[in-house]
C-alpha cells in the first residue's frame, strides 16, 4: 500500500520526510522565482538605468505601495511578507501553463499553510506593536463574552483565505487541463491566458487580504500608543 500525505501520493522518502508532489512544485516554484529575480536583484545593484533594473524597481513600487495605502506608511518587514506571498502565488500560476504542471496552489495543503503563516502574522505584528498584554486584552473587549466570537472570527477568516485560493486556482487550472486533453494544445491557448489572469489576481487578492489583517493590528498598536 502506498503512503500518502494530506490524500497525495509520496513520491519519495527524504529519510523520514516525505516528498509529495505539491511539495516538489513548490520547490520548483521558489527556485523558479530564486532564478527569476536574482538577476534583476544584480541589475539593480549594478545597471540601475537598465531596462531590467526598472522593472525590478517598478516591482518592488507596486508592493511599497500595496503596504503603504493598507498600513498608512512604509512597513519593510510586511513589504517582504507579502511581496513573498504574491511572488510565490503569481510564480506558481505561471509555472502551472506548463504541459505537465500542477501549481502548488492547486492542493488545499498547500493554500491552508499559506493562510496559517498569515494566521501566525497577525499576533506577532501585534504583539510587536501592542506588546503581550495589549494585544491579547483586544479578545476580552467589550465583554469578556465575545472571546468566542473573536477567535472564531480570526479561525474563519484563516479558512476563507484558503479556500478561496484553492477554489480558484484548482477550477481556472481543471479546466484548461481538460480542453488541452479534449482538443489539443494550441486552442485552448486564450483559456490558458485568462487562467494565468485569474491566477495573478487571486495573487493579488490574497496578498491585499493578508496585508489588510496584518496592517490592522499594526495600526491599531501604533493608535493606542499614540
Amino acid at each position: 500500500m502506498s503512503a500518502e500525505v494530506f490524500t497525495e501520493h509520496v513520491l519519495v522518502w527524504l529519510g523520514p520526510v516525505p516528498l509529495t508532489r505539491t511539495m516538489a512544485t513548490s520547490v520548483a516554484t521558489s527556485l523558479f522565482l530564486w532564478g527569476a529575480l536574482a538577476p534583476v536583484g544584480r541589475a539593480v545593484a549594478r545597471t540601475p538605468e537598465g531596462r531590467l533594473a526598472a522593472a525590478g524597481r517598478l516591482m518592488y513600487r507596486f508592493l511599497r505601495n500595496l503596504v503603504t495605502e493598507t498600513v498608512g506608511h512604509p512597513s519593510r518587514g510586511l513589504e517582504i511578507f507579502s511581496g513573498s506571498l504574491f511572488l510565490f502565488i503569481a510564480g506558481a500560476a505561471l509555472l502551472g501553463q506548463l504541459p505537465g504542471f500542477a501549481p502548488p496552489t492547486t492542493n488545499l495543503a498547500a493554500t491552508s499553510a499559506l493562510a496559517v503563516l498569515v494566521f501566525l502574522a497577525v499576533p506577532f505584528a501585534g504583539i510587536r506593536a501592542r506588546g503581550l498584554s495589549g494585544y491579547f486584552k483586544r479578545y476580552f473587549q467589550p465583554s469578556p463574552l465575545l472571546f468566542p466570537l473573536h477567535l472564531v472570527s480570526e479561525l474563519s477568516r484563516t479558512l476563507a483565505l484558503a479556500l478561496r485560493l484553492f477554489g480558484n486556482m484548482m477550477s481556472g487550472h481543471l479546466i484548461v487541463a481538460l480542453i488541452v486533453a479534449l482538443v489539443g494544445l494550441l486552442v485552448p491557448v486564450p483559456l490558458m491566458a485568462l487562467d494565468l489572469l485569474i491566477g495573478l489576481l487571486q495573487a493579488y487578492i490574497f496578498t491585499i487580504l493578508a496585508s489588510v489583517y496584518i496592517g490592522a493590528a499594526i495600526r491599531v498598536g501604533e493608535e493606542e500608543g499614540a
